[in-house]
């Protein structure tokens, strides 16, 4: 059974068609990798999974449970967009860390807040606390940040920050982990720290799409991969068939041009 079904997505800005029917599903553990040129609509899918824009059409389900449907009578309320939100996590291509909270409040504040809507919340604040403090540390062991907990964004290096942000989207448990080009504004010596980060996450079998320009990474880390071009899916198969075979032109096109480039 998918743990990531998406139907017949389509979304415009204005005039623009961004989205023009893009349907595809991934089972539990899967790494899909998405590539495409700038404008091919592969940001704007994630926004719309993530509830950041809402789907002119389509719909989207996770483990068969219908979460959007664009054309759906009843309008969703508040929470139950909150609720369908926490599906997925995002890891944003600049970090978006709150200046003004260290490492761990970074991490621990979202889970805190929704903590507060548990009916035993009242009378177990201290332990909720407790445990929510232990399971962002552990996570951020994993990252790499055992030695970072109370220092502040501006402390840190980019690759520190990104590895802030990996670490605040797990905190919350998502069935989805979404990266959005999570190395794009990394200087280029940092931007291996985040590839391992990703890698070791593929290791354990977390689900991840991630929208990526690093083809070669995306080539060794991704069960899958799917080329996206003028708001449609392209080519789709395994990085073997869609990068040393791909079958489309436009695919052939845009990896002969990256080639160029190496």
């Amino acid at each position: 059974m998918s743990i990531l079904k998406i139907e017949d997505l389509h979304k415009s800005f204005g005039k623009t068609k961004v989205l023009k029917g893009v349907s595809f599903e991934m089972e539990k553990g899967d790494v899909v990798a998405i590539l495409g040129s700038s404008g091919s609509g592969k940001t704007t899918l994630l926004r719309c999974l993530n509830y950041l824009e809402k789907a002119d059409k389509g719909r989207v389900y996770v483990d068969n449970r219908l979460v959007f449907d664009a054309v759906a009578k009843e309008k969703q309320t508040a929470r139950q967009i909150r609720e369908n939100q926490l599906n997925f996590g995002l890891v944003f291509q600049s970090f978006n860390l709150f200046p003004q909270y260290n490492v761990l409040e970074n991490v621990t504040l979202a889970p805190k807040l929704l903590a507060k809507e548990r009916e035993d919340f009242k009378h177990n604040k201290a332990i909720i606390y407790e445990e929510i403090e232990k399971n962002a540390k552990e996570i951020l062991a994993r990252v790499g940040l055992t030695e970072k907990l109370n220092n502040y964004p501006c402390e840190l290096s980019g690759g520190q920050q990104q590895r802030v942000s990996i670490a605040r989207a797990l905190a919350l448990n998502p069935k989805v982990l979404f990266f959005d080009e999570p190395t794009s504004a990394l200087d280029p010596e940092l931007t291996g720290e985040i590839l391992k980060v990703i890698r070791d996450l593929a290791a354990k079998r977390t689900t991840m799409i991630i929208v990526t320009h690093e083809i070669e990474f995306a080539k060794n880390v991704a069960d899958r991969i799917i080329f996206m071009d003028g708001g449609v899916i392209a080519e789709d198969g395994t990085p073997d068939q869609v990068i040393n075979n791909p079958k489309n032109e436009r695919t052939r096109l845009f990896l002969s041009k990256f080639n160029e480039l190496k």
